[in-house]
């Protein structure tokens, strides 16, 4: 069975750093598409970030842009989220989630489109 599980959340001060990880089990995550997701209090599933691991292309909501860089290390079957200069409106349960796709279809930030999913890491952002 397909396993997600994530690492790396905590606490952290407004400006600062987070390295989510993604690390999968038994499967590799040659021709899967992993996508970030996150959970803020009292708010609905968004989708942050994605990666197309065979081809490398990515995609990120607008408000992570230039913040938040996906990024694969396929000898450790892992796939890290770096977030950079974090905001109180980053806080949330970041979630990864793996959806099977040949390539060189373009991973999506809609959660339909992934089968297995995390169990979820917190982040929260406070001064």
């Amino acid at each position: 069975q397909r396993q997600l599980v994530e690492s790396g959340g905590g606490l952290v001060q407004p400006g600062g750093s987070l390295r989510l990880s993604c690390t999968a089990s038994e499967f590799t995550l040659d021709d899967y598409h992993i996508a970030w997701f996150r959970r803020a209090p009292g708010k609905e599933r968004q989708g942050v970030s994605c990666l197309q691991i065979r081809g490398g292309r990515t995609d990120y909501i607008d408000s992570v842009k230039g913040r938040f860089t996906v990024s694969a290390d396929i000898a450790k079957n892992t796939v890290s989220l770096q977030m950079n200069d974090l905001k109180p409106e980053d806080i949330g349960v970041y979630y990864c989630a793996a959806g099977y796709y040949p390539f060189p279809s373009q991973c999506v930030l809609d959660a339909s489109g992934y089968g297995s999913w995390g169990q979820g890491t917190q982040v929260t952002v406070s001064a």
